[in-house]
């Protein structure tokens, strides 16, 4: 795969992350795909349990954004270094999360191995 195919499965991803569409979900995945959201917990498996569990989700519902620092791609894997931030809601501070994600392409362009591992920013502290 090209850095190219990354890219354009990348935007295809936030494409969908911002709609929760099934059927952009679902072309993401290949249908025996698996998908990782911490380590050590059990991944999601098959494409229709990954497409039910992102619409559970209803990120589309929240206003985020999602910046990519890194991209580096060898063979069919990606690892992708990015920053999630989620806007301020109900006078909580905003919340911001950094992100891997280890991604593994079909010859078709569908991940066939979507792992994401985020830690959260703590809350900065208050100024003296």
């Amino acid at each position: 795969m090209t850095r190219a195919d990354f890219e354009g499965w990348l935007e295809r991803y936030q494409a969908a992350w911002k709609t929760d569409d099934p059927g952009q979900i679902a072309a993401l995945f290949s249908e025996d795909a698996t998908y990782s959201t911490l380590p050590f917990r059990e991944p999601k498996r098959g494409r229709d349990a990954i497409v039910a569990w992102w619409i559970s989700q209803g990120d589309s519902q929240n206003q985020w954004r999602f910046d990519r620092e890194r991209l580096v791609v060898d063979g069919k894997t990606a690892v992708v270094q990015g920053l999630t931030t989620y806007a301020s809601v109900d006078n909580q501070p905003e919340a911001v999360f950094s992100n891997i994600w280890l991604i593994r392409l079909d010859p078709d362009g569908c991940a066939n191995s979507f792992a994401e591992w985020w830690i959260q920013r703590p809350d900065r502290p208050s100024a003296p």
